[in-house]
């Protein structure tokens, strides 16, 4: 459950989404207002993106609140300890991500999953990619780890690909 005056407010934003969306809204822009987008921006967060989950969690039941919260927390902490609170000016080109069927060591997905998630570090998805997508929890659900336990184990890694195939080796080694 929430505890911090951010977490509370991102709940507030997340549950008022899903009501709107309920009501048929489908545009992020219009989903939240301008000085819940300034909020959004200070965690390190877009409107899209929250709408973006929100529309998930909407038609799928996926991810649920504690799942996008401790995203947007990861991602809050590298936003303001390591990026400073300046976010990238720099957005991910969709095309140049890894396609879907590529492998690392036998791992489909694994590629195209580690740059989106380092480009959710950074605050660098463009609006057409979302970190947490179908192929992602699909992902991350059959190697044992969740999407925060993935996207923090790539926080961990940083430039190092040798410590993320280990680490999911292991998780799979450890399910049951």
């Amino acid at each position: 459950m929430p505890d911090s005056p951010w977490e509370t407010k991102f709940e507030r934003l997340f549950q008022a989404g899903v009501r709107k969306y309920q009501d048929g809204e489908r545009q992020a822009g219009r989903m939240f207002a301008t000085r819940d987008q300034a909020f959004i921006g200070t965690v390190g967060c877009t409107a899209h993106e929250l709408f973006d989950f929100v529309e998930d969690f909407c038609t799928d039941g996926v991810p649920d609140f504690l799942t996008v919260l401790a995203l947007a927390g990861i991602r809050r902490r590298y936003f303001l300890d390591v990026q400073h609170g300046i976010p990238s000016q720099f957005q991910v080109d969709p095309q140049e991500l890894p396609p879907k069927t590529e492998e690392l060591e036998g791992f489909r997905w694994l590629p195209r999953i580690i740059a989106k998630a380092r480009a959710k570090l950074r605050g660098e998805l463009d609006s057409s990619i979302m970190y947490g997508c179908g192929g992602d929890r699909e992902f991350v659900d059959s190697i044992g780890m969740t999407l925060p336990q993935f996207l923090q184990l790539v926080w961990d890694a940083g430039d190092d690909d040798r410590k993320i195939v280990d680490a999911v080796k292991g998780s799979i080694t450890a399910s049951p």
